[in-house]
């Protein structure tokens, strides 16, 4: 009996297929990018859904910190009150003006009226209690915001940033969100009270707790510290995933009466970290149930395979006005995903880039990304770049090019229109 393929063996064993221009068009519309070509290859196995998760979480979605791979999604992309978990996104700010040199950790911003009323003591949530009119390092505020959940912290660092909370909102909170591909989310404030411009999605979230997680690794163990004193008030750390799960390190827990309790998690077992991102539980045991649940089961269920390893060929780009009409694509870094470990899915895997590209192409330059699919789900996106260096083809060789592209675009533009 012959061996059986591997994994690997089993994805490339089908060849990447040139797309016509139809074809194309018709994946252009649905991938949202430019001109596709190359890789199409897949995986045949039977699907097992014995170990279906099911979950009681109205939102939720479970990925692997690395690859990005989606584990499970349930209306991952439904518009909700984050609440206090949107606190993540005011973090990031700060840590990137950090990053940028803009601000410091030891600068100091004074805690306002409004900060004090609307976040500290008197407002009844939760708080870090700092004393109105003080002046509070950025350190101690990132502690407050991040371990204790202050409101009042937020509105400190907004107001000592952009002046007020509402223009750090717009201007810091929402731009930065675009910047980082968030483009569901918006914010009226800077903590996740209520406002009918708080709105997030679970996948945007997780994406979010995601790239704080792989930036920014020494302000990340904040998430992980158990407590935080100030004014003389020791308060526990909100995350109860940080005593029931081992490797559990981060992220934040949320409630509004508008969005139900929610939870950003994420731990870390065997060299794999998930992120689990739920959200609109009517209970808070329910909630932390619901995520360590979820965590348990992907580390339980999923191992991280290699579909491409590290500059191997992935496949084609289609290139312009070059002594060669197509340029070989590879991978930097080895591209993996996460895969039920008993049994196997379909994946299909395509290479998507704005083409044809223009000779001459370096080695090595950035050409679009390689993204993998689980059913109808995005299970890794993965940049690609030229494998190889294509020079500048001859005028007969431009003109053709040339021709053939007018023609292509003359097509896609009546198929437009139909």
């Amino acid at each position: 009996m012959a061996a059986k393929p591997s994994f690997l063996h089993r994805f490339r064993s089908i060849q990447p297929l040139w797309r016509g221009a139809a074809t194309a068009a018709f994946v252009l519309a649905v991938v949202s990018a430019g001109a596709v070509y190359a890789a199409n290859n897949s995986v045949q196995g039977a699907k097992k859904d014995d170990n279906a998760f099911d979950g009681d979480a109205p939102t939720a979605i479970l990925i692997e910190a690395t690859s990005g791979s989606v584990l499970f999604e349930k209306n991952a992309d439904e518009l909700r009150a984050p609440s206090s978990m949107m606190k993540l996104m005011t973090a990031e700010v700060v840590f990137n003006a950090i990053k940028k040199g803009d601000v410091k950790l030891t600068d100091e911003y004074r805690i306002s009226e409004n900060a004090w009323r609307r976040g500290g003591a008197p407002s009844g949530g939760s708080t870090m209690f700092a004393a109105i009119n003080s002046k509070v390092s950025v350190d101690d505020l990132l502690h407050g915001a991040i371990i204790q959940s202050g409101n009042d912290s937020c509105i400190a660092l907004a107001e000592g940033m952009a002046g007020n909370e509402r223009m750090f909102a717009t201007d810091f909170m929402t731009k930065r969100a675009r910047e980082l591909g968030l483009t569901k989310s918006t914010f009226g404030n800077s903590n996740g009270l209520p406002d009918p411009m708080n709105k997030m999605t679970v996948r945007e979230l997780a994406k979010l707790a995601r790239h704080i997680i792989l930036t920014y690794p020494d302000m990340y163990k904040l998430f992980g510290e158990r407590e935080f004193t100030w004014n003389k008030i020791r308060q526990q750390n909100r995350n109860p995933l940080l005593n029931s799960l081992n490797g559990a390190d981060g992220l934040k827990t949320g409630f509004t009466k508008e969005g139900g309790y929610g939870m950003v998690g994420s731990a870390v077992q065997n060299d794999i970290r998930l992120i689990v991102v739920i959200n609109g539980l009517e209970d808070p045991d329910d909630r932390a149930q619901e995520a360590k649940k979820m965590l348990e089961w992907g580390f339980r269920n999923f191992e991280a395979r290699t579909l491409f390893a590290a500059n191997q060929f992935v496949g084609y780009a289609k290139v312009f006005g070059g002594e060669s009409r197509s340029v070989k694509l590879a991978s930097r870094e080895p591209i993996k995903v996460m895969m039920p470990k008993n049994g196997s899915e379909r994946l299909i895997a395509r290479v998507v880039y704005n083409g044809p590209v223009r000779a001459p192409i370096t080695e090595g330059q950035p050409v679009g990304i390689v993204r993998v699919w689980r059913g109808a789900n995005v299970a890794v996106e993965a940049p690609v770049y030229a494998a190889e260096p294509i020079g500048t083809g001859s005028t007969v060789r431009r003109a053709i090019d040339g021709a053939s592209e007018l023609v292509i675009g003359m097509f896609r533009a009546g198929a437009e229109k139909l």
